[in-house]
């Protein structure tokens, strides 16, 4: 392919993507009725849902990360569910179990929380690992098993987990495998000032806006095939590999201060889930190609929650977002 007829083919692409992103400014405004500030935080909750990923908040309570969650599934017009995960939650309290029907003597399905668009596992480090997993095995398959019948979930399917990082007290922490199934790890902070004044005013006025479904199920889905089309160029691609590739030998890329603090680094799954969030990002930006600002807007996100920091790395204050920042900064961009 010669390079005016890629370029061509990139400028429709383009005005494609222009096209059919143009929901997402009309799904913020009407999120953002009830939202104020968190911009960061509503941006990862879409690269979640259009990138067919699932997604882990980190925050203090009292942050709106319910509220948000909330608002997204009415301005959508999907299913929302919510489970409060506690201690002595059971898989069946989020997958359903089988009910006896004594008239007409057969055992019958019903279904849990698990079964909706939108599943807000809240304090997701509360339940035990039983719970946990049955939860894991709805984000990875997509589906249930209740007995001997396999059930398919709904789509679009997006668990949003939340868990408070203060209170360790009769928490189970997330194993490395469970937390890399997240596509994305998302750290809320504090509002700033002016946007706490006017939550507070709002709800001394009676609460938030009612919000209105202002987009289609079907439109997500159909978003999520346009940005399959996404162009990355292999440019893109080899820059990924090579942040990806830094957390596990920073040796190789003249990093060499880094390996001591590194326990283990981003798994395949950080390299698949960073191109696809790349892309969603520039769909997001109604772009139909990808560049490194995507890559390097999402990398946090992303890794944050793939990298295990080693004792020595605890000891001297050092967080596996500085380490991702330190082999960014390091990486040569394309």
């Amino acid at each position: 392919m010669d390079t005016s007829q890629s370029a061509t083919d990139i400028r429709a692409l383009n005005e494609k993507v222009e096209r059919e992103s143009a929901f997402i400014d009309l799904l913020m405004m009407e999120v953002n009725k009830s939202i104020i500030g968190q911009k960061h935080m509503l941006e990862r909750l879409l690269i979640a849902l259009l990138g067919n990923g699932h997604i882990l908040l980190e925050g203090v309570p009292g942050l709106a990360k319910t509220l948000a969650i909330k608002s997204l599934a009415q301005a959508i017009e999907a299913d929302y569910s919510r489970v409060q995960f506690t201690p002595d939650l059971l898989p069946s309290d989020v997958v359903g179990t089988q009910i006896y029907n004594v008239q007409k003597n057969e055992f019958a399905i019903k279904h849990g929380p698990v079964f909706a668009n939108f599943v807000l596992a809240d304090e997701i480090n509360r339940a035990p690992a039983k719970v946990q997993s049955a939860l894991l095995e709805a984000m990875q398959e997509r589906q249930v098993t209740i007995g001997e019948e396999t059930h398919i979930l709904p789509e679009p399917f997006l668990v949003l987990a939340t868990q408070n990082p203060v209170e360790q007290e009769g928490t189970y922490p997330l194993p490395e495998a469970q937390s890399d199934r997240f596509m994305l790890k998302t750290v809320i902070t504090y509002p700033k000032k002016e946007e706490e004044q006017m939550i507070m005013r709002q709800n001394l006025q009676g609460g938030p806006e009612k919000i209105q479904a202002v987009v289609k199920l079907e439109t997500i889905v159909k978003a999520r095939e346009t940005i399959r089309e996404v162009y990355m160029d292999e440019k893109i691609e080899r820059y990924i590999l090579d942040i990806v590739f830094a957390t596990r030998n920073p040796e190789e890329y003249r990093l060499p201060s880094l390996k001591p603090l590194i326990e283990f680094g981003a798994s395949p799954r950080g390299s698949i889930a960073l191109a696809n969030a790349a892309k969603v990002h520039a769909f997001i930006r109604h772009r139909g190609y990808v560049i490194p600002e995507d890559v390097r807007a999402v990398v946090l996100d992303v890794l944050r929650h793939r990298i295990g920091i080693t004792y020595e790395a605890e000891a001297e204050n050092i967080s596996s977002e500085d380490l991702i920042s330190q082999i960014v900064d390091q990486i040569e961009v394309p």
